[in-house]
């Protein structure tokens, strides 16, 4: 638990890096730009068609941009959103930052509580979803957009 709770972490410094950085202003070298984003300057949106219950804010690029490229997002879902039986058409990487989230993968149900790291496979068929309680803040990243899938049992 101890070591898993070590990647999750690790994964989070690495794929945030700057993410703390004093200035907003990308360098005027050829090197990628600087990534800042204070938690208050994250720009919040609903997830469409989830009357409010699933909110995001891009960190790079856009987690809705139907083909467009990397991006990564905070995910944060109300307190007992299930998200019914789907797929992702690609590999979804995800750090749990609070709430507990689920996953259930052929009936059996797996908790991820903060501080979780898991990386469900393209076209896995699951359910899952934030437990009742407290509200789950997620960290996600994908070579592509964000997409969900239904699926039928």
């Amino acid at each position: 638990m101890i070591l898993t709770h070590r990647l999750a972490l690790a994964a989070l410094i690495t794929l945030t890096g700057n993410a703390c950085a004093a200035s907003p202003t990308p360098p005027t070298t050829g090197a990628d730009p600087l990534v800042s984003l204070p938690s208050d300057q994250l720009h919040w949106q609903d997830v469409p068609g989830t009357q409010g219950a699933v909110r995001y804010a891009n960190t790079q690029g856009n987690i809705l941009s139907d083909g467009e490229g990397f991006y990564s997002a905070f995910v944060r879902f109300k307190a007992g959103t299930d998200n019914g039986l789907h797929t992702h058409s690609q590999t979804l990487p995800t750090v749990v930052l609070s709430g507990t989230f689920y996953a259930r993968i052929d009936g059996k149900e797996v908790l991820y509580p903060a501080g979780s790291y898991y990386s469900l496979p393209a076209n896995l068929v699951h359910e899952s979803g934030c437990k009742a309680g407290t509200d789950c803040l997620l960290f996600q990243y994908q070579a592509n957009n964000f997409d969900l899938v239904p699926a039928s049992r």
